[in-house]
């Protein structure tokens, strides 16, 4: 529950920045529309990083390399 919590909290939090940075009046048809074309444009973005990132983790050698080692 906390956990759905704290990532409602994230979304309505950069939601806010979003308006706030860009200066959108919510009242605004055309406001609107930009913040949800702003909005889905970062969220892709966070997506698409978040699986370049995971993607090098895989990459990386996770286990210890040595001669004295006998796994």
């Amino acid at each position: 529950m906390r956990i759905i919590l704290v990532i409602m909290m994230f979304f309505v939090i950069s939601a806010l920045f979003i308006i706030s940075n860009n200066n959108l009046a919510m009242y605004k048809q055309q406001n609107i529309v930009n913040f949800v074309d702003t909005y889905l444009t970062w969220l892709n973005q966070i997506i698409s990083n978040t699986q370049k990132i995971t993607g090098e983790i895989i990459k990386l050698e996770w286990l210890p390399t040595g001669q004295n080692n006998k796994f």
